[in-house]
């Protein structure tokens, strides 16, 4: 009879101490930046200007490789000042970016996708048109809690699987320095070429772009502006496949953005970087 009792006491505790183990595993945001390195890579990258765009403040956010937020940022005095339906915009594109991406060595398409690398092959006619509408946000992570610890250490989404597709630039898979593939970067505040500049830069400066390859002309996860409008149709067409439409008239924004594997490029580059 007391083993018995002793048998199913022990039950309890080491559920707990399962659930336990398996919340960490899930939460770990091991060899992913801290809030107040995220933070200081946005708002230089930010203030260093040269991004195309509105100029505007910005939101970033990180999640690891199963898709739990460990980060939120913002580049602006208050939570205000970036437009806040970017926020959550951030974090799907964090989500996108490491769902559709692949570490190195693996049998297929070894590499990552960009959420700008994946505008067209959503559209009427594309390889994966109705992604956008799979894994849906989680309405409830995404406007629980307090507003005003939007952005920071406690903000809300930590944690929490945000989910989540978007198919426009700003959403960048993140690979440390060995090669392995540690989670997804998201940014949104300014238009979707200027955002996906900024996270490429801000990648740079946290030292987690040594991405094994990719779908753009360079091997690597750039955005690849060759969309045009097929007048038969008048449906996006993209010579690539992976493709995403220009931003502004003036063609500043792809300028800049076809100079980044030459201004920042990707791969363990830098000696100033962190050691991860």
């Amino acid at each position: 009879m007391c083993s018995s009792r002793r048998f199913v006491a022990l039950i309890p505790a080491s559920i707990l101490v399962g659930a336990t183990d398996l919340a960490f595993a899930q939460n770990d945001c091991s060899g992913l930046p801290s809030h107040s390195e995220l933070e200081s890579a946005l708002q230089q990258v930010v203030a260093g200007g040269d991004n195309a765009g509105l100029g505007n403040d910005m939101w970033a956010t990180v999640v690891n490789r199963d898709g739990v937020v460990c980060r939120v940022v913002f580049t602006g005095a208050e939570r205000g000042d970036q437009w806040p339906g970017s926020r959550i915009i951030s974090a799907q594109k964090a989500n996108t970016a490491n769902a559709f991406s692949r570490p190195g060595g693996v049998i297929g398409f070894a590499g990552p996708l960009s959420t700008a690398n994946l505008f067209s092959v959503v559209q009427p006619g594309g390889s994966l048109f109705g992604l956008q509408h799979s894994n849906p946000v989680d309405t409830e992570a995404a406007y629980g809690g307090n507003p005003t610890n939007y952005g920071q250490p406690n903000d809300p989404l930590r944690g929490r699987r945000i989910g989540g597709v978007n198919v426009f630039g700003g959403g960048l898979a993140l690979y440390a320095a060995s090669g392995e593939l540690v989670g997804g970067l998201g940014v949104s505040g300014d238009t979707s070429c200027t955002d996906h500049i900024i996270a490429w830069k801000v990648r740079d400066a946290l030292g987690l772009d040594n991405v094994p390859g990719g779908v753009s002309p360079t091997q690597d996860d750039n955005i690849i502006h060759d969309v045009t409008i097929d007048p038969a149709t008048g449906h996006t067409v993209s010579e690539s496949g992976f493709g995403h439409p220009e931003c502004d008239a003036n063609g500043a924004a792809r300028e800049i953005a076809e100079a980044l594997p030459d201004t920042h490029p990707v791969g363990p580059n830098s000696s100033q970087r962190r050691e991860r």
